[in-house]
């Protein structure tokens, strides 16, 4: 063990016998490599010596939705929701979400990141009231979760291009504010079925941590629940939005 984790036999010897010895985060990660453990191993092992969570070495887009989380989209009937990976990217929707987002279907693939999107898009843009505020939220968001991954080619691509293609991202970037993206309602401003009043909620899977579902759940008391449904139910109205090219 001593010699796969790259630390000398006496000091491992301590370290087994529960001597007063101080491991750094690279023994950690070390022995933790060594012994095989999992992420969730791991990820205990270095709360128990004091340190944060190890740094990912997976892709942060895999491209694919695990089948289970499509399922879990496709059961929130009503709702809109959709599932991103660790670099933002958009991996899967509902039909909700299409239809209070129709683009998400239509822009390439190579473009379908969340941030990208809502920070490029006129038609979020537009639907937004509160765009700038929530441009905030986000890239405050965005920066505490990837912040020791910055450097890596996905993300620091990524923001590149928004530095060069959206005003709001860099005002908002230059900020340096940092923020878990908090539970808060919202307000759209839809072209054919007019204000909505949701929650939006962010939520990750335990048994894949590196996803996140975000959902959207109307308020009570508003006539959301009806909008949504006429929004569903009306074929019409999707054909109106492809047929005018509106995203």
């Amino acid at each position: 063990m001593a010699y796969l984790a790259g630390v000398s036999v006496t000091w491992y010897t301590w370290l087994e016998q529960g001597r007063d010895v101080t491991a750094s985060r690279q023994v950690i990660d070390s022995l933790a490599g060594a012994l095989r453990l999992s992420h969730n191993e791991h990820v205990y092992l270095l709360a128990l010596a004091g340190y944060g969570t190890p740094r990912s070495t997976e892709d942060p887009n895999s491209g694919t939705l695990p089948a289970h989380m499509r399922r879990l989209l496709d059961g929130l009937t009503d709702y809109p929701a959709l599932a991103i990976a660790p670099d933002w990217t958009v991996l899967g929707w509902n039909a909700a979400y299409e239809a209070l987002y129709p683009n998400v279907a239509a822009v390439p693939a190579a473009d379908r990141n969340f941030l990208w999107l809502l920070c490029t898009d006129p038609y979020l843009r537009e639907a937004m009231p509160d765009w700038e505020l929530t441009v905030a939220y986000n890239v405050a968001s965005f920066r505490a979760e990837v912040g020791s991954r910055l450097d890596e080619p996905p993300f620091a691509d990524l923001i590149s291009r928004l530095l060069m293609a959206s005003e709001g991202f860099r005002t908002a970037w230059e900020s340096f504010d940092i923020e878990r993206l908090p539970s808060r309602e919202r307000h759209f401003r839809h072209p054919e079925v007019g204000d909505l009043y949701m929650e939006q909620h962010t939520l990750a899977p335990t048994d894949d941590p590196n996803l996140r579902v975000v959902t959207f759940i109307p308020v009570a008391d508003s006539d959301t629940v009806a909008r949504l449904r006429r929004l569903m139910d009306e074929p019409a109205l999707v054909s109106l939005r492809i047929t005018n090219g509106a995203p």
